[in-house]
């Protein structure tokens, strides 16, 4: 499609239909059947005393309790308050509804697992009981030594008017023309390293995706805006920059680096410390321990992860704040929470060593501005989608398929053909036509790009970069 236009339009791939695939999930609803208690009425008669007629309506009174308390059970069963029904979990994302070369992050020098005695750390915690009834830490010198780093994030995002759009076709092109609204979500983050130009902040992708822009407050409730420096869907990672140049010398003075720690080493039980901006309230402290590692959990958009799982609270706007250790260091990116109004007690966070390679990659790319939208460049193409599934059916790369190339298109000029499908756009991964016009909003009519495309060439896909000029949008 042309980037931009209606994304259904173009051609099959390779002239075939791919035809929806329709999970079929078993009804798991546990039927209870309850048998009918059948109880013999029939008297007999009986001679006997006082006592045998004063035990014999204990016994019935005791009956009677029994099937009273059978009673309530059920009751209590069929409203929900014993949930004996089993589900396939699904997990929530916790955002809010409504010149840097060879960067590298600060890792701990000295952690629990190390075997310098010099580090005082255990100092900053006390033995505490929590109302569950776990043992863990007074952490309050702790988190005064930590919050300088961590961040509150707000993204504002231009929605268009849905009722304003059904107004305009019911009265034929003559209602309002469209309206648009801003709509808000409140997410975190925290500082993973400083230049002389720029603070760098890691979050969730999910926080800052479709963003238009974006703001960021430090411990002194200072906030400034913030740009994109590069992103990971996949992972759902993200880092975002913050101009020095736009804060105040008393805000660099109190803001410090997050120390990042080993994630690997953790064991079930260790102490964790959830740190974020929940609810968009501000930062907030939740305490609790590693209930589980290399937990699978599948999103409710049907992705899944291997995370952290803890007991530590996680709640919407927690999404890219610090899960930590009892040192101090950051041990995952608080991500999701169970949603169930039912369960508490289940937060996930990304295990932070197994994406430190990327996050590495996404602070040394370049910081992006968007530009305004008359000056945005385009590929000149119409494409469609490869999902994961499609990938694993057909055997084909993931990304977007180009099903035409607009005549004289920049794309066409550089030598991309139909049939390619588009994987990176200046080193972004890009999985579907919305990334990819997500990415083309930062560059300008007239700049070149790099794409990186997979081509069929007889039994397999072979990786070529290709630079495109970017071209005005064509109408």
């Amino acid at each position: 499609m042309e980037i931009g236009n209606n994304r259904n339009e173009g051609n099959e791939i390779n002239n075939e239909t791919i035809e929806g695939k329709v999970n079929e999930i078993p009804d798991t609803s546990q039927v209870s059947d309850s048998e009918n208690l059948k109880v013999n009425t029939k008297k007999k008669k009986k001679k006997g005393g006082f006592f045998k007629h004063f035990f014999a309506t204990l016994g019935c009174l005791a009956l009677l309790v029994a099937v009273l308390g059978l009673v309530v059970f059920l009751g209590n069963e069929k409203l929900g308050f014993f949930n004996l029904k089993t589900s396939t979990p699904k997990i929530s994302n916790t955002s809010v509804v409504s010149a840097n070369e060879g960067l590298t992050l600060a890792k701990a020098s000295n952690s629990k697992n190390d075997s310098d005695e010099d580090s005082d750390d255990s100092d900053n915690v006390k033995s505490v009981s929590t109302s569950s009834g776990v043992i863990v830490t007074d952490v309050s010198d702790l988190v005064e030594e930590v919050m300088p780093s961590i961040v509150a994030i707000t993204s504002t995002q231009i929605v268009q008017s849905g009722a304003d759009d059904f107004w305009n076709e019911f009265f034929y092109g003559y209602g309002s023309g469209g309206g648009t609204y801003e709509s808000e979500g409140a997410g975190s983050g925290f500082i993973i390293s400083q230049t002389d130009d720029e603070l760098l902040i890691v979050t969730n992708n999910h926080v800052i995706e479709g963003a238009d822009s974006l703001q960021v407050q430090f411990i002194d409730e200072e906030t400034v805006d913030a740009n994109v420096k590069g992103t990971d869907a996949d992972l759902d990672i993200a880092v975002i920059s913050v101009k020095t140049s736009d804060l105040k010398d008393s805000t660099l003075e109190q803001i410090k680096i997050a120390t990042i720690g080993d994630s690997d080493s953790l064991k079930v039980g260790d102490g964790t410390i959830a740190i974020g901006n929940a609810l968009g309230y501000g930062q907030s402290v939740t305490t609790g321990v590693v209930s589980a590692l290399n937990r699978e959990v599948q999103y409710e958009d049907d992705t899944k992860r291997t995370l952290i799982q803890t007991d530590a609270a996680i709640n919407p706007g927690n999404s890219g704040g610090a899960l930590l250790n009892m040192y101090g260091e950051v041990i995952g990116i608080n991500a999701a929470k169970y949603s169930s109004s039912s369960v508490e007690g289940m937060g996930f966070a990304i295990p932070i060593s197994s994406v430190e390679d990327v996050i590495e990659d996404l602070m040394n790319q370049k910081t992006k501005e968007k530009v305004d939208e008359k000056e945005q460049g385009y590929l000149g193409i119409k494409g469609r989608d490869i999902t994961s599934d499609i990938a694993e059916g057909y055997d084909m790369p993931e990304g977007v398929y180009i099903v035409e190339l607009t005549d004289d298109s920049g794309a066409e000029k550089a030598g991309i053909q139909e049939k390619d499908i588009i994987v990176k756009l200046e080193g972004t991964k890009i999985s579907s036509m919305e990334e990819l016009q997500n990415e083309l909003k930062y560059y300008k009519s007239g700049e070149k790009v790099t794409v990186t495309v997979k081509r069929q060439e007889g039994n397999k896909y072979v990786e070529k970069e290709i630079e495109v000029t970017l071209q005005d949008s064509v109408e």
